[in-house]
């Protein structure tokens, strides 16, 4: 439940420009289509997603941390790890589990084999768009848990993309294609409320005693 009290207090603390600003993102936020990046080693690569995620309205990000470690530089984000809300792994299992659960069918993008090719697949609910490096690809336990296969088309000597690149060509494509569906993309009214809240509190200086004010505010 959205606390909406404590919404209206912390509004107090940030411009008007600031709120009509968030409003205007989450007109556009998506939870329909999320993206989950596999063991990347380069973290300017991983960076880059996150921050095509926040560009493209995507809210969440994925990220499977389980050969490299932490792989999220926050100058190369460029904020938009503030924006976008990142799930870290330490496995594969883990994240496919953890999507599944959530209802997201699992489509891994490969640019080999019977792939659907970009400008022909088709948003009907839920998906989690999954990337791996640009030599090894994705693992063979994503490609056998996927439920689905996508590629964008080449015609050159390059078989693949880099990751950064394969993320934001093809987030821009189905982002329009979504918007076109007769699927609910959008973020609910209390999912709205709720990332109103979670991103106000983010642009409040000294929020921890911001609250413990509020607290005690409440206390009286």
């Amino acid at each position: 439940m959205i606390d909406l009290k404590l919404l209206d207090y912390l509004e107090g603390f940030i411009t008007p420009e600031s709120k009509q600003r968030f409003l205007q993102v989450l007109q556009d936020r998506t939870n329909i289509l999320t993206v989950a990046i596999e063991d990347v080693f380069q973290t300017h690569n991983t960076s880059a997603v996150v921050r095509s995620c926040d560009i493209f309205g995507v809210q969440e990000a994925h990220l499977i941390e389980r050969r490299f470690g932490k792989r999220l530089d926050e100058d190369i984000a460029m904020g938009s790890q503030k924006w976008v809300d990142v799930h870290r792994y330490q496995n594969t299992a883990d994240c496919i589990a953890s999507l599944k659960s959530n209802g997201y069918k699992i489509i891994a993008t490969t640019p080999h084999g019977n792939a659907c090719l970009l400008d022909d697949f088709v948003i009907e609910g839920k998906t989690a768009l999954f990337f791996g490096t640009e030599r090894r690809g994705l693992s063979d336990e994503v490609l056998a848990q996927a439920d689905g296969f996508l590629k964008i088309p080449m015609v050159g000597f390059t078989e693949s993309l880099n990751i950064s690149v394969s993320a934001a060509i093809i987030l821009q494509v189905l982002t329009t294609k979504m918007k076109k569906k007769a699927i609910p993309w959008q973020f609910t009214e209390a999912e709205k409320k709720e990332k109103l809240l979670d991103w106000t509190k983010k642009s409040v200086r000294s929020i921890d005693d911001v609250l413990a004010r509020y607290a005690l505010l409440n206390q009286i």
